[in-house]
């Protein structure tokens, strides 16, 4: 039984982990190309790969866009 619970334990751990990674390259400005090679990465490297991603900080980043604020 403990078995099973580790394997699920880690199972969740990996798709958790590779959505971070995804929605952490959301907010990069990366070309197609570019967003696919560090989401295969993230993927493929299923327990490191989205670490990897993340530390790598690919592209930079983008801007916020925040309604300016009339002084007034």
């Amino acid at each position: 039984m403990e078995v099973i619970i580790l394997r699920g334990l880690l199972c969740v751990y990996c798709v958790v982990a590779l959505v971070i990674a995804i929605f952490y390259l959301r907010h990069r400005r990366l070309t197609l190309g570019e967003y696919a090679f560090w989401g295969l990465l993230a993927f493929v490297i299923p327990v490191l790969g989205p670490f990897f991603v993340i530390a790598a900080r690919p592209g930079p980043r983008k801007r916020l866009r925040r309604p300016r604020k009339s002084g007034g």
